[in-house]
């Protein structure tokens, strides 16, 4: 649905719907907040289920690896009783961290969503509370990837709505291409400048 510049699409629906199962599951498995599990429904949910399946692989490994390391923070700071040096400077050491192993497994698709697990587990415990809640934490995004993986595998995008996506992914591209021929004439310019100065001197 359209209207004007606003559009009502597929992937927004399911965005909303997958927020709604998140708060509607946790309501009655009474796990608390349902904050982390529905953020992770959000970041996981695509435009389709192949797309999901590859990004949920991505987010899988970004879950594992910031969670992971958010219980090593947890650890970290009840050994030093929470103090804020922990926080400030030992937090920002594991965001590198997690940058580092992202990277060096090929998991660049993953890198935000790892980090966005690190720091809202490390960032909501509450004080005084046991590795066991911090864990709890870890699984609550996955609860979240596999409600948005689930709801695309159930709610399949019409043939319309598929190439409405489609050219959009496209357009996407093709603005990037765009910007990457920009960026490349850019660098020859500026080699181009660097070696008229070394030919100069």
């Amino acid at each position: 649905m359209t209207i004007g510049p606003f559009r009502l699409g597929m992937r927004t629906m399911k965005s909303a719907l997958a927020v709604m199962i998140c708060i509607l599951l946790f309501k009655v498995l009474d796990r608390g907040a349902p904050m982390i599990a529905a953020l992770a429904a959000v970041f996981s949910l695509r435009q389709d289920l192949t797309t999901s399946l590859s990004f949920g692989k991505s987010r899988v490994i970004g879950n594992s690896l910031g969670g992971g390391l958010a219980l090593l923070y947890f650890v970290v700071q009840q050994y030093f009783s929470n103090d804020f040096l922990v926080e400030l400077l030992f937090l920002p050491f594991l965001v590198i961290l997690v940058i580092v192993l992202s990277d060096g497994i090929g998991n660049n698709p993953g890198i935000i969503s790892a980090i966005a697990t690190l720091l809202m587990i490390a960032l909501s415990v509450p004080q005084g509370e046991s590795v066991y809640y911090a864990f709890e934490r870890v699984l609550d995004t996955f609860i979240g990837t596999f409600v948005a993986i689930s709801i695309n595998f159930l709610i399949r995008a019409k043939p319309v709505e598929k190439q409405r996506q489609i050219d959009e992914d496209l357009a996407l591209l093709e603005k990037k291409e765009k910007e990457l021929e920009e960026l490349r004439k850019t660098v020859q310019e500026r080699l181009k400048d660097e070696q008229d100065i070394d030919n100069k001197q």
